[in-house]
């Protein structure tokens, strides 16, 4: 697989878009020049403006997926694995572990998110678990193609997204528990719905 080389569309759409963010709105003065494809829609309503990163962030390259809740991104030209933050997946890979229900669902769900994408990584407090993998959030940045107001022209908070599909149960990793009730808010509208891994209950 070829390593990308410089700042792709989306960092310069991420960039961007965290300027939007935090100042409200980018100088009229500006010279910079954006292609109409990658800020196509503004940000709009309020609430979708607001729920972005807002800790430490860097941008990953999405190199393949392990299971629900863990992939191998490239940051910095250099391979990692990744652990979602607050989040636990039915097991797939796991030594000498039968597949789970729902353990390929929510590997399935995971891929069709972020395979092949470029994301957005936000560090909590911890830098890596014990076995050595980064422990991040994972974001989806406005892609600039939807309708105002629209969900897919928001910032989409990966984690929360599976926890919402009722494909992962949220649990607390203190001190990582930036996002922790949002997530457990997740579980329990997916619970209340019967989705996914929910729909027997």
């Amino acid at each position: 697989m070829s390593r990308p080389q410089g700042p792709g569309p989306l960092l310069i759409a991420v960039l961007l878009a965290l300027a939007v963010c935090s100042c409200g709105t980018i100088a009229p003065e500006s010279s910079a020049t954006v292609e109409p494809s990658v800020v196509a829609a503004p940000l709009a309503p309020a609430a979708a403006q607001s729920f972005a990163p807002s800790g430490p962030t860097e941008v990953g390259q999405v190199v393949s997926i392990t299971d629900g809740d863990t992939i191998r991104v490239l940051v910095d030209e250099v391979e990692q694995r990744l652990r979602y933050i607050g989040i636990d997946t039915p097991e797939s890979v796991a030594p000498d572990t039968p597949v789970e229900p729902f353990a390929l669902a929510a590997r399935d769900a995971n891929a069709a998110l972020v395979a092949d994408r470029e994301v957005v990584l936000e560090k909590d407090v911890s830098e890596t678990d014990r076995f050595d993998r980064l422990l991040r959030y994972v974001w989806l940045p406005p892609d600039g193609s939807a309708e105002e107001g629209e969900l897919s022209a928001a910032w989409r908070l990966v984690n929360l997204e599976l926890a919402r599909a009722g494909l992962a149960e949220a649990v607390d990793y203190p001190p990582d528990t930036k996002y922790s009730a949002l997530l457990n808010a997740a579980e329990a509208e997916a619970r209340a719905a019967g989705r996914g891994m929910w729909a027997d209950e």
